[in-house]
């Protein structure tokens, strides 16, 4: 049975090729229309570069739509009203959505599956994001995993819930008279402030066939060190798909599956690259877990015992460190990186977010939403999950005694400082002996190199061996009392 009109509610699954919602839409539907609604409000609207990537995506899938012989009905305002307004403009008896996993997106959906049923028109949600369901892969005891490996195990015994990826539609069934629609300039997403973004056009292709590319080349040329490599930000070791698949431009099945053929073809060379690879994958998959069944935490630690964390909360420490300027030339190339192209390499990550909860005793919250508003691929469940993981306040976090040393990581990932030089040209003339801790230079060596410590690069705001027990100290606090 057809129905003659049906709507499909675009969210963060802004592509045409395996999109289970837009193809139910096709195979019961005489005509579609295609909605994306703008909110900028609530936890997870989007931070300023996640609004740089939105209006590229969009202008693209719109344009990619239109090639197909329909049009992106744009709104802008609460999903679920624009919805309903679309509904009632129309007369659609039936809508169709991949489903949301955080806490507010869940409630829309039900208000507005609810708002629907009253108006006798069918509600129809389906998986987009993610390879099985938050509550799909079951402990032993009938539970949900808590600790990644274990996870990783039961996913890879499972497999994916749908066998493939679903191939673009080569037509789209336009309605007889299209809705009006707003433009994606009106949506102002683009930011004002000066000097940012301005090299995001360089770093990144926006859209469906920009995440593609990304995926081929990856496979092409780097899956293979994969295992090694990702730790290297002074190497193009890694895929960079995550901006396309936190704005679901490419879905989690598609890169395994792609993935798996690719090995195939190769002759399993490069295994151990591609099965870490996709545990990484599967850490996203595991993040979606915790989001779901831990819906406040964005805000909240998982452990309870760690809301009585004695922070410091130091406001001009914090904003050093968002400025790159700690004296760590580790951290300040991580935090340059960010700032200038919207990401940064994942073992930084980890380096600067280590520096400041643990370092710096600053709540891991304040980097979270630094990180939300900078990041091309801020992610609901994967931003979150893994700031906690590092405060070790998360449902599978890094032991609270694990404070990286941002000298030693560097030396380790970055030997040549290439990454740094990159980022932090102010001592690119140090020599390579002391790159990664210039405060040790003699004063002959920092002169030879134009380095004035305290003028053009700041001497270290704290000293690592004194924060490294403060933190330690309060960690245990907190752990005997809980």
């Amino acid at each position: 049975m057809t129905n003659d009109l049906s709507i499909v509610w675009l969210r963060r699954d802004l592509r045409l090729t395996d999109n289970p919602a837009l193809d139910a839409a096709i195979s019961a539907s005489k005509q579609v229309v295609i909605l994306y609604v703008y909110d900028d409000h609530g936890p997870f609207a989007h931070g300023g570069a996640g609004q740089w990537w939105l209006h590229h995506s969009l202008a693209r899938l719109s344009a990619d739509i239109e090639k197909r012989g329909s049009k992106l009905i744009l709104r802008a305002g609460n999903g679920g009203e624009e919805l309903m307004k679309l509904v009632e403009e129309t007369g659609a008896r039936s809508v169709y959505w991949n489903r949301r996993y955080d806490k507010q997106g869940i409630e829309e959906d039900k208000k507005t599956k609810s708002a629907l049923m009253e108006s006798d028109v069918k509600a129809n949600s389906f998986n987009g994001a993610l390879l099985c369901e938050p509550w799909s892969l079951k402990t032993k005891t009938g539970g949900f995993y808590k600790v990644f490996t274990p996870f990783w195990r039961a996913l890879q015994e499972a497999g994916p819930e749908r066998p493939a990826p679903s191939k673009a539609p080569k037509k789209l069934m336009p309605p007889k008279r299209f809705p009006e629609s707003l433009s994606v300039e009106s949506f102002d997403l683009l930011p004002t402030r000066p000097n940012w973004a301005e090299a995001f056009d360089d770093e990144w292709t926006p859209g469906e066939k920009g995440a593609a590319k990304a995926l081929e080349t990856f496979l092409e040329n780097a899956v293979g060190d994969y295992g090694e490599d990702r730790n290297r930000p002074d190497i193009e070791g890694t895929s960079r798909l995550s901006p396309h698949l936190a704005f679901g431009e490419i879905s989690p099945l598609q890169i395994w599956v792609r993935t798996k053929d690719a090995l195939e073809k190769n002759g399993n060379k490069g295994e151990n690259g591609v099965h870490v690879f996709l545990s990484e994958i599967a850490w996203r998959e595991f993040a979606y877990v915790l989001l779901y069944h831990y819906p406040d935490i964005q805000t909240d630690p998982i452990k309870p015992a760690y809301s009585k964390f004695n922070w410091q909360n130091d406001r001009q420490a914090l904003r050093r460190w968002q400025r790159g300027q700690t004296g760590y030339p580790i951290v300040d190339a991580g935090m340059r990186q960010l700032w200038q192209t919207g990401w940064m390499h994942n073992r930084v990550r980890m380096i600067v977010a280590s520096f400041l909860i643990k370092n710096m005793l600053t709540p891991w919250q304040e980097g979270e939403r630094w990180f939300w508003d900078t990041l091309v691929d801020a992610d609901p469940a994967s931003n979150t999950a893994s700031w906690q993981w590092v405060a070790g306040s998360g449902a599978d976090a890094a032991p609270y005694f694990r404070i990286f040393n941002p000298v030693t990581q560097a030396q380790k990932f970055d030997p040549d400082g290439k990454y740094v030089c990159k980022y932090v040209p102010e001592i690119a003339e140090i020599p390579r002996k002391y790159i990664h801790c210039p405060y040790d230079a003699p004063e002959a060596v920092l002169k030879a190199a134009n380095v004035r410590l305290g003028e053009t690069y700041p001497l270290p705001m704290l000293d690592l061996s004194t924060t490294r027990k403060r933190a330690l100290d309060a960690y245990e606090r907190v752990k005997e009392a809980s």
